[in-house]
């Protein structure tokens, strides 16, 4: 329990309440906790590039339309 944050500088980036089980080895979650938490851009349909909203270390993607509920994303 509690916040997952950035390994490179320490930005708070997803709460743990938002954290669930996925096939995938990697952490999955429905929502960053905070708008400026992570930055995003497009890098093919589906998919985005997902970074830390501070300092820019590369953290994996947002699959839109993949989380637990219809139309939720998984980070």
């Amino acid at each position: 329990p509690g916040i997952y944050v950035c390994v490179k500088c320490g930005h708070e980036l997803f709460s743990s309440r938002a954290k669930y089980e996925h096939s995938s080895p990697w952490p999955a979650f429905t929502e960053t906790l905070r708008g400026d938490s992570v930055a995003k851009r497009e890098e093919r349909p589906g998919a985005l590039k997902v970074t830390c909203g501070k300092c820019g270390n590369g953290l994996g993607h947002e699959f839109l339309n993949d989380g637990p509920k219809r139309g939720q994303s998984r980070f």
